[in-house]
């Protein structure tokens, strides 16, 4: 009888450690309530023993699966920019000069083969999440088979070709969980093993009947989807998707939340799916929930026998050496050209942020619908990458934008854009710009990453601006100066270049070119030309000139910078001349811009900048004098803005100009700014000393700013005390 006892007593101590399944639901922002859900899971002392997760569930899954805890989970996402994350808002550090360029003049792009307007898969393609689940992973980077994490996983997904449902417990972990969580309509769908994926919740939201065939004794769920909406808060196509995704999960949750042991469901209403703005209080809401069921979790937990929690090796270093790197995929695109892009050059060790710049930068190309890689660990502890590419078929593409400024006045911009035209490196673009003034902008580019890039460029600029009659002195004729207080100046720019170009010590840019020019400016308002027309020709001249440039840009932000350095230098010898400019002698004009930007809280930035020019020789042309004045246009030849003077305003060959700008961004993506400039312009200030015998000229600034998707729309009240007068300067979109 004792002995039958004690085989009795152990048989139920036996039974009695029960194995917990765990259940997490798809739901995109609202899945910040498993992680308040988890701390209160893990204050009971329950332990886990499968996780099975959809979506956003899946993602918070397989992370606790890899060994975080509930509290470093909780630091992680409320570190995350998920506007950032989401959008594939890709660092404009990470990108190329050329790309970064690009990347500022166009509001909409749109594939364009043979000539046919189409539209992409998914909003985002999701390559900012995979590079944040692939650093937060690496530490279990090594394990294919799921089921031998420290708890075993697996998650979701949806076969877009079949309509079923995948469980998806082997592979490399990154790549499954952005499966599972590709929501149609926002990401573009995933590709594994030649099968396309998208979000596990379009079939099965919620896998608890999956768990429980684990071996679960107890499952435990989080439910966090959404409930079916009313007209009144369907305000977007988006929500109707939603809304439609929903009808079956939810349907089908009436049995499932009988099939769960434990049922959290936090109170989320509030939220929407996209609501990563509010996470803490999402977060706050799963706690909550999970407390209110303390007792039956606690009781759980004195049901299960302790269990040491296996240690993990968090993945801690800021650096990896890289060892080698393999390419798989690239039909087009040369080995050489991908590890440009990359920055990498091997063997090397590379920060992580530097290793997640280059694949960004890779992906703002536009050339690759899919960057897949994995970090294989090897013997010696360094790394080899293994890159899978999927290349976008799209060799044509529509971009289009739109601009307001005070010196070319409003414009629409058309862009086409063409890749892979004569070698698999090179892409070709045609700006055409309507508006108040016509232009063009064409450019021919071929990348060759690390090595030497070749370009070939070709554009027209064109205004018609009322200046000051002190502005054209220089060739104005003596007897015409006192007759008019201002005249209509015409000015017209094309510019022709062959240019080469490399990347130098990883982030500035060298290069040195060819230049024709054909400026051609006039004035309607007084005289005669040779042809009986009723207008004054100042200008009608070719040029011919050899240059050099060195850059140096890593603003976060091109128009409200809160960190970086920025240095552009410029050294044009201009060779010879054809045409009105009958005194031309050979000279030079060397330029440069040093800019720095400095946060100083997460609302509070200032940006300091310097610049100057001058000319040497070539007292007879005065045409590439500098001009100054005006906001917010693009620059051209010698054109430099300044605050508190109209565009076109002040003139010399040489010039000296600091500004000092603080921003305060008031609320996401709009701006308070404050800015005062100092110059001093006019011809042979060094010559003659007067660079430092004061400041002939100052403005003063008070702007809001705010940034859409067309670009930056700002508005600014400026002050000249020399003139005692204000100015305003506006100006809307990218500029171009």
């Amino acid at each position: 009888m004792l002995l039958s006892g004690f085989l009795v007593s152990q048989e139920k101590e036996k039974q009695e450690d029960l194995k917990v399944g765990l259940v997490l639901s798809g739901g995109g922002a609202k899945g910040l309530a498993h992680i308040g859900a988890l701390k209160v899971i893990e204050e009971t002392g329950i332990r886990v023993d499968y996780i099975g997760g959809t979506s956003m569930g899946a993602i918070i899954g397989a992370l606790y699966a890899s060994g975080y805890s509930a509290n470093q989970l909780d630091s992680i996402f409320n570190m995350v920019d998920f506007n950032t994350l989401i959008q594939d808002d890709i660092p404009r550090s990470a990108k190329t000069f050329y790309e970064k360029d690009e990347s500022e003049k166009y509001a909409i792009t749109l594939p364009f083969d043979h000539f046919k307007v189409g539209f992409p898969s998914g909003l985002s393609k999701g390559q900012n999440v995979y590079n944040l689940l692939s650093q937060l992973t690496l530490h279990v980077s090594d394990i294919k088979d799921f089921n031998k994490l420290p708890i075993p996983f697996f998650c979701v997904a949806t076969n877009v070709e079949t309509g079923k449902e995948v469980i998806l417990d082997k592979g490399y972990l990154p790549r499954a969980i952005t499966a599972s969580g590709a929501l149609p309509s926002l990401f573009s769908p995933v590709i594994i093993n030649d099968t396309i994926y998208v979000d596990g919740g379009v079939t099965n939201n919620y896998p608890v009947d999956e768990v429980r065939s684990k071996g679960a004794d107890i499952v435990i769920g989080v439910d966090v989807q959404d409930s079916l909406k009313g007209r009144e808060k369907l305000k977007s196509a988006f929500d109707v998707l939603v809304q439609i995704n929903n009808y079956r999960t939810i349907e089908d949750m009436a049995e499932k939340r009988d099939r769960t042991d434990i049922y959290i469901n936090p109170n989320i209403e509030d939220f929407t799916v996209v609501s990563f703005d509010e996470g803490v209080k999402i977060i706050e809401s799963g706690e909550e929930e999970a407390n209110a069921l303390k007792e039956e979790l606690q009781e759980v937990a004195k049901r299960q026998k302790e269990r040491p929690k296996q240690e993990v090796d968090f993945f801690k270093k800021n650096s990896i050496y890289i060892n080698t790197v393999e390419i798989e995929g690239n039909e087009n695109y040369t080995r050489a050209y991908v590890m440009g892009k990359l920055k990498l050059k091997l063997p090397a060790e590379i920060t992580y942020d530097q290793f997640n710049e280059g694949v960004n930068n890779l992906s703002a190309t536009g050339n690759f619908q899919d960057i897949n890689y994995r970090l294989v660990t090897n013997e010696d502890n360094t790394y080899k990458i293994v890159f899978t590419l999927r290349e976008d078929k799209s060799k044509m593409f529509m971009r289009l934008g739109a601009h307001y400024d005070d010196l070319y006045g409003a414009a629409a911009l058309m862009n086409v854009t063409r890749k892979r035209i004569f070698t698999n490196n090179d892409i070709a673009s045609l700006d055409f710009v309507v508006g108040d003034n016509l232009r063009y902008n064409f450019n021919y580019y071929i990348d060759k990453g690390f090595y030497w890039s070749i370009g070939l460029n070709s554009q027209y600029t064109f205004f018609d601006k009322d200046v000051g009659i002190d502005f054209l002195s220089p060739e104005l004729p003596p007897e015409e100066n006192s007759q008019l207080n201002k005249l209509d100046l015409e000015y017209g720019d094309l510019t022709n270049r062959i240019y080469v170009e490399t990347l130098f010590k990883r982030s500035f840019l060298l290069g040195a070119g060819i230049e024709h020019k054909w400026l051609k400016y006039l004035s309607e308002t007084i005289g005669v030309d040779e042809d009986g027309i009723p207008r004054t020709v100042f200008e009608n001249t070719n040029y011919v000139s050899t240059y050099g440039y060195l850059r140096y840009d890593t603003f976060n932000n091109s128009f409200f910078p809160t960190k970086g350095f920025f240095f552009n230098g410029d050294f044009h010898l201009y060779l010879f001349a054809e045409g009105d400019n009958e005194d031309f002698e050979q000279f030079s004009i060397a330029q440069a811009k040093f800019g720095y930007a400095q946060s100083f809280s997460s609302k509070l930035s200032a940006v300091i900048s310097t610049e100057g020019g001058f000319k040497i020789g070539g007292d007879g042309t005065r045409s590439l004098d500098f001009f100054m004045g005006g906001y917010g246009y693009k620059e051209v030849n010698n054109l430099k803005p300044f605050y508190g003077y109209e565009a076109l305003s002040l003139r010399g060959d040489t010039y000296l100009k600091s500004s000092l700008t603080i921003d305060y961004e008031i609320f996401r993506k709009n701006h308070i700014n404050i800015a005062a400039n100092i110059a001093n312009v006019g011809d042979d200030l060094f010559t003659d000393g007067k660079w430092i015998d004061g400041i002939d000229y100052s403005g003063f600034a008070l702007g809001y700013g705010m940034e859409t998707f067309l670009g930056p729309l700002e508005v600014k009240w400026a002050f000249s005390p020399e003139r005692d007068e204000s100015e305003w300067h506006i100006t809307a979109g990218f500029r171009f």
